[in-house]
């Protein structure tokens, strides 16, 4: 009976072309790699899909620290943070990462991660309590909205982007303690949050500010520190979490704040206490991805990123001024990521499905990660991508919308 209820919801998902399936890759995370088909045999791919934005994850800088990581701290942590699982490898990346963000959170303090999302539940969940509103963009990421369902706090959710809202909500509050909470860069749209509007809000209205910065750590910014970096923001109000598994190429996050809160996690932030430590090898080798990120390889490639975010965005809006009967959508983004939006879920995967078949790796996102009818391609863009590389996928688009029209 279990089973049977089970499969009547599997396929009730298989009905709105809502499934999922596992793709197995073969070779190390590049720009191309090897990916088992559906066939069973080894496919290569040119993949435009990886939050690999600076292309560090196939460094093989990273690859000798990695392994001289493991050399020195051999395998796992062994315990929580709090129990012995933290070393010096783990205590010098918050060292460094501290100093970082300095200009821009005084008394700045780090706590680290394994995941991005155990950082934002570890945030939300803590800081979100009987007293606390949380005040949360519409399109934050999962793990924000899964923080804030775990949370005690009252949410209150406003429109994207739209500040003027978020004014007349945090206006109305008559909580303790308000927070607001946003992506930096969201991650299935590609643009960025009003973040130094937000930081002004909070400011006129006592709150904290939460963000995000998955997407834009090691992207933006002069020296790839993020957001902050890139607007030139300092405030104790803010709390910045950033992932190390995108732009950094490895893994791992953290949660940079003011050392008051950056103590109150440690005491209260029930995904940092009850868990294994990282491995240590992988924070000692993280020094060298900050080295690369802020160094001359960082700097370069943020160039190279811009260069193909114009290339890419030109060739499609070009498209798409060629082909408006198509319906497909183009979204306003100065980012890597680059969504075109489809339409329907079926359309969506048969256009993903089309250029795989000529060796490219497009997935198709639809609900419930985006909203109902705005199923799309999240093309992304890593440094490592040749100009030669975009001119492919522009003009394998370009053959499925003469392709569609001759049918």
């Amino acid at each position: 009976m279990l089973l049977e209820h089970l499969s009547s919801k599997l396929e009730a998902i298989a009905a709105q072309h809502l499934t999922r399936s596992l793709r197995v890759a073969e070779s190390p995370t590049d720009t191309q790699q090897t990916i088992r088909g559906t066939d069973g045999a080894p496919h290569k791919h040119l993949l435009f899909c990886s939050n690999d934005y600076l292309g560090l994850a196939s460094h093989p800088e990273l690859a000798r620290a990695l392994a001289k990581g493991a050399t020195l701290w051999s395998g796992g942590a062994g315990a929580s943070h709090l129990i012995s699982g933290h070393t010096a490898a783990h205590d010098k990346l918050e060292a460094r990462l501290a100093n970082w963000f300095a200009p821009h959170i005084p008394s700045v303090k780090v706590l680290s991660f394994s995941t991005g999302y155990m950082a934002n539940l570890a945030v939300i969940t803590a800081l979100g309590d009987t007293d606390s509103e949380i005040f949360s963009d519409k399109l934050n990421h999962a793990s924000l909205i899964d923080g804030m369902r775990l949370a005690m706090a009252k949410v209150t959710r406003y429109a994207h982007n739209n500040l003027e809202v978020l004014r007349l909500r945090l206006s109305a509050s008559q909580a303790k303690v308000k927070l607001i909470v946003s992506d930096t860069v969201f991650s299935m749209d590609g643009d960025l949050a009003r973040v130094p509007e937000l930081l002004a809000l909070a400011e006129e209205f006592d709150a904290w500010l939460v963000l995000d910065d998955a997407h834009g750590f090691g992207v933006l910014g002069a020296n790839g520190r993020g957001t902050l970096e890139h607007f030139g923001l300092q405030s104790e109000r803010i709390v910045l979490v950033g992932t190390l598994g995108k732009a950094a190429g490895l893994s791992g996050a953290f949660v940079a704040a003011h050392e008051r809160i950056i103590q109150f996690l440690l005491q209260s932030a029930r995904t940092y206490i009850f868990t294994t430590a990282s491995i240590p090898a992988i924070s000692y080798a993280l020094q060298t991805s900050l080295d690369l990120i802020e160094g001359d390889t960082g700097r370069s490639r943020r160039a190279k990123l811009v260069t193909l975010q114009t290339q890419l965005h030109a060739g499609l809006s070009h498209m798409l001024s060629r082909h408006p009967w198509l319906g497909w959508k183009l979204l306003d983004s100065d980012t890597p990521i680059q969504p075109l939006i489809v339409g329907s879920n079926e359309a969506a995967m048969a256009l993903s499905r089309a250029l795989e078949s000529q060796g490219l790796r497009v997935p198709g996102i639809r609900p419930p990660t985006v909203p109902v009818g705005q199923a799309r391609l999240r093309i992304t863009l890593s440094a490592t991508h040749t100009t030669s590389n975009v001119d492919t996928l522009l003009h394998a688009l370009e053959a499925q919308a003469t392709a569609m029209l001759s049918v």
